[in-house]
Formats: structure tokens, C-alpha cells, sequence
């Protein structure tokens, strides 16, 4: 099972982008979508699921979640957009994975048993932070994290 993870596209997906999450069986977006058509051209691609970021509003961001619950391929992820906002403890709760985005800063961290995954930024470069995005594999019971970069 192949999920592509992007967050941070303020209204803009690269064609890299698309490159890079075609053959995912699932795309996860952690907010700050920025336009509803970023949505439809995901979604063109696999099955979707999207939290609303801080700056997602307006008519077509009314019905997306602030946080979302999957379970995907036997693991159960927490989807989010800030970090800061959680409101629970993952690992009590039985999470193997958290998502989030906000920070436009790509990082991979374990702790405790969970994976926290942030893809980084995709949209419009942001001071001097890498424009990037995410890729999980997973195989059994091994899950693979990785950040792909997208030069710009």
C-alpha cells in the first residue's frame, strides 16, 4: 500500500507533485488546501482524504474536517493539519501514525510507538524552506516514511 502525503499547497499543485503521487493508492492532504480545485485534481489521481487547514475557508472548504480517523491497510492514522492541536495521546488512543502539515517544514519523527510524518510545504516556496511532499509504503508490518523534494 502506497499513500502519497501532501500538505501546504495554498491553491497550487506542481506537476512534480502529480508525477510523484501518481501510482498511490491513497493521497492524505493535512490542510491549507487553498482552492477546491486542488481537491478535484488530487483526487483524479486515487482516493482522497483532506483536512481543513487555517487558511482553507469559504463555501468549498465548509464540509472538510478539521481532523480525520482512517484506518489503512491494518494501521490507524490520525490525520490533522497542526500539530499543536492535538488533543490526544496517539499512542493511548491506538494510532501508529500521525499527519499533520501547518509548519512547512518537512519532518519524520518517532516517538513512542507513532510515527509523526509532516510532507513539508508543496505549494509556493516559503523563505528558504524545501518545497516537498511524502511518501509512506506500507508492506506487512513494515511502514516506510520517506520526504521527496521537488526542485522548483
Amino acid at each position: 500500500m502506497r499513500l502519497g502525503i501532501i500538505s501546504d499547497t495554498h491553491g497550487l499543485v506542481r506537476p512534480q507533485a502529480m508525477e510523484i503521487l501518481a501510482g498511490s493508492d491513497w493521497i492524505l492532504h493535512a490542510g491549507d488546501i487553498g482552492k477546491a480545485e486542488v481537491l478535484n485534481e488530487l483526487s483524479s489521481l486515487a482516493p482522497l482524504s483532506a483536512v481543513r487547514g487555517n487558511v482553507d475557508r469559504g463555501g468549498w472548504a465548509q464540509s472538510l474536517p478539521s481532523t480525520e480517523v482512517l484506518e489503512i491497510a491494518h494501521r490507524w492514522i490520525y490525520l490533522i493539519h497542526d500539530l499543536d492541536e492535538l488533543d490526544l495521546d496517539p499512542a493511548a488512543a491506538g494510532f501508529e501514525v500521525v499527519i499533520c502539515g501547518h509548519s512547512h517544514r518537512p519532518k519524520i519523527d518517532r516517538r513512542g510507538g507513532v510515527l509523526y510524518f509532516n510532507p513539508g510545504s508543496a505549494g509556493p516556496r516559503r523563505f528558504k524552506l524545501p518545497i516537498s511532499l511524502g511518501l509512506i509504503e506500507i508492506e506487512g508490518p513494515h511502514l516506510e516514511a520517506r520526504i521527496m523534494e521537488i526542485e522548483a
